[in-house]
C-alpha cells in the first residue's frame, strides 16, 4: 500500500512539474515571438522623429533623409497639419490618394485616435502643428474606445494567476478522474507483487486495463508455491535419507571398531596385524564422526536441528572444549596458549551451548587433523564493543591461497582436487558447520592464515549479551 501512495504521488508530481514547466516554456515562446516587435521601432516614437525632422525652409518644409529612411522602414506616409487652419502644409511623396489636405478639429480627434481612411495612424506633435503618419492597413491593431477600465488592467497579474491555479485545479481533476480506474487497477497488482515473496498464495482478481499483469502474477505465484513446495519436499526426503544412512550405518561401524579395538588388544597377535587393527579403528572412528557431521549439517541446513537457546557463558564453553582437547593430546604434540581478556571471567550471550561446543571443538580438531606433525595453538577470547570475539589458531601447515578463497566462497563441502598428498586432509565439512552455527546464532565467522603464509586461524563473532568482571 505505500508503495501504491508512492507511486500515485509520483505520477501527480510529475503532471504538476509538466504544467509548470509548459507554463514556462510558453512564457519563454510568448517572449521569443513577441521579441522582435517589442524592440522596434514603435508608430508613436517614429511619429515623434518624423516631426523632429521636418524642418521649414522658403519653399516650405522639408524632410531630412534620416526621416525618410524612417518612413520607407515604417513603410509609412505622412502628413504635418497646421495649427488654426487645418491645412495640411506638408505631405511625404507616397501619400494615398483620397487622403484629405484638410481637417477639421473634429477631424482631428479622430485621426489622433487611430484612423484615417482605413489606415491605423500614430501622431506626433511639432510645436503647435500636428503630424500624422499613416501606416499599412493590416500593422496595427488598434483599440479606439476606452473599454478596459483601469481596475482590471491593474489586477491582471492576480488574475493571470488566479487563472493558472484554476487551471491546474482543472488538468488535476481531469487527470484523477481519467486515471482513476488505473489507480484502482495499479493498487491490488503492486499488493500482489509485494506478497510473492512470501509463503502463501498471491491472487489477484483479473479485472481492469491490467487484468493481463494481474493474471501473470497469479500464474508466477502458483509457480513459486510449487516450485517451493517441489524443494521442501525434495529437501525433506535427502534429510530423511541422510539420517536414515546413518542410523542404518551406526550399528555395523559399531561392530567393525569393537572388533578392530579387540584384535589391536590381542596381543597374540603380531604387531605389524595389530597396526593395521589400529589403523581399521581410527580410520572407523573417523568415518563414525564424518556420519554425524554430515547429519548435523543435513539438520542445520534443512532447519531440522532444534535451537536450544538459553543464556549461555561463552567463556565457560571454550575452557571446556579447551580443556577435552588437552586431555587427548597425550602426545602433547598441541601446546595451546588460553588467553581471555584482562579482568573478564563471564561472557553471557543467547546460544545454544551443545552447538556452539560443537563449534569449538570442530576448530580444534581441524588443527589436529591438518597438522599430524604438531603445532602451537592460541586460542583469544575478547569483547569487541558490543560483540564477543573468538580467535583460534595455529602454526602450523596451513592452507594455500586457493584453498582459502575456496573456503571462504564455496557453499558446500570442498571437494578433493587431487593436489592434498600424504595425511593432511582437506578443510572442509568441519569448517562449514562452524559457519552453519554461528550463522544460526546470528554471528559471523572469517578464516585466514598468517602473514608468511603459514598457519591457520578462524574467528568467531558474536552479540554480547553481557559481560562480568571478576
Amino acid at each position: 500500500m505505500r508503495n501504491t501512495w508512492k507511486l500515485i504521488r509520483r505520477f501527480v508530481l510529475i503532471l504538476l512539474l509538466s504544467v509548470i514547466t509548459l507554463f514556462i516554456l510558453n512564457v519563454v515562446l510568448l517572449i521569443a515571438y513577441t521579441y522582435d516587435d517589442a524592440n522596434n521601432r514603435g508608430g508613436w516614437q517614429a511619429a515623434e522623429e518624423i516631426a523632429q525632422e521636418l524642418t521649414e525652409t522658403k519653399e516650405g518644409y522639408r524632410l531630412s533623409p534620416y526621416g525618410e529612411e524612417i518612413l520607407e522602414e515604417m513603410d509609412a506616409w505622412g502628413i504635418l497639419i497646421e495649427d488654426g487652419s487645418g491645412d495640411v502644409v506638408w505631405h511625404s511623396g507616397n501619400l494615398p490618394s483620397g487622403i484629405p489636405l484638410h481637417y477639421s478639429v473634429s477631424d482631428v480627434s479622430w485621426g489622433t485616435r487611430g484612423y484615417i481612411k482605413d489606415y491605423p495612424t500614430t501622431a506626433g506633435a511639432r510645436g503647435e502643428d500636428l503630424v500624422i503618419l499613416g501606416h499599412p492597413k493590416k500593422r496595427y491593431w488598434k483599440q479606439m474606445w476606452n473599454t478596459w477600465s483601469y481596475k482590471l488592467i491593474a489586477n491582471a497579474p492576480q488574475t493571470a494567476i488566479k487563472v493558472l491555479g484554476f487551471n491546474i485545479l482543472a488538468v488535476l481533476l481531469i487527470y484523477v478522474l481519467s486515471t482513476s480506474g488505473i489507480l484502482k487497477s495499479v493498487k491490488p497488482i503492486v499488493e500482489g507483487i509485494e506478497a510473492l515473496p512470501g509463503e502463501d498464495e498471491v491472487y489477484v482478481r483479473e479485472k481492469g486495463l491490467l487484468s493481463g499483469l494481474g493474471a501473470s502474477i497469479n500464474r508466477t505465484s502458483e509457480k513459486l508455491l510449487s516450485q517451493k513446495y517441489a524443494l521442501k519436499k525434495k529437501e525433506r526426503a535427502q534429510a530423511n535419507w541422510i539420517a536414515g544412512v546413518s542410523h542404518d550405518i551406526r550399528t555395523p561401524l559399531s561392530m567393525v571398531m569393537g572388533y578392530a579395538g579387540q584384535l589391536e588388544e590381542n596381543a597374540a597377535l603380531p604387531e605389524e596385524a595389530r597396526k593395521q587393527a589400529q589403523v581399521i579403528r581410527l580410520q572407523s572412528v573417523r568415518m563414525k564422526n564424518l556420519i554425524n557431521d554430515l547429519n548435523l549439517y543435513s539438520k542445520l541446513e534443512y532447519h531440522m536441528q532444534p535451537m536450544q537457546m538459553s543464556r549461555i557463558n561463552l567463556s565457560a564453553v571454550v575452557r571446556l572444549a579447551v580443556a577435552d582437547f588437552v586431555n587427548l593430546d597425550l602426545e602433547q604434540k598441541y601446546p595451546i596458549k588460553w588467553e581471555i581478556e584482562e579482568e573478564l571471567s563471564v561472557c553471557i550471550m543467547e546460544g545454544d551451548k551443545e552447538l556452539l561446543g560443537r563449534a569449538v571443538n570442530n576448530l580444534l580438531t581441524n588443527v589436529r587433523v591438518h597438522n599430524p606433525d604438531g603445532c602451537k595453538v592460541s586460542v583469544k577470547l575478547k569483547t569487541d564493543g558490543e560483540k564477543i570475539r573468538l580467535r583460534i589458531e595455529d602454526n602450523g601447515a596451513g592452507v594455500s591461497a586457493e584453498q582459502l578463497d575456496r573456503l571462504k566462497n564455496a557453499p558446500h563441502y570442498m571437494a578433493d582436487d587431487g593436489n592434498e598428498t600424504g595425511n593432511r586432509s582437506r578443510h572442509g565439512m568441519g569448517l562449514l558447520i562452524v559457519r552453519q552455527i554461528v550463522s544460526a546464532h546470528g554471528g559471523e565467522v572469517e578464516f585466514g592464515r598468517g602473514e608468511s603464509g603459514k598457519g591457520f586461524w578462524a574467528e568467531l563473532l558474536f552479540l554480547l549479551t553481557e559481560k562480568i568482571k571478576s
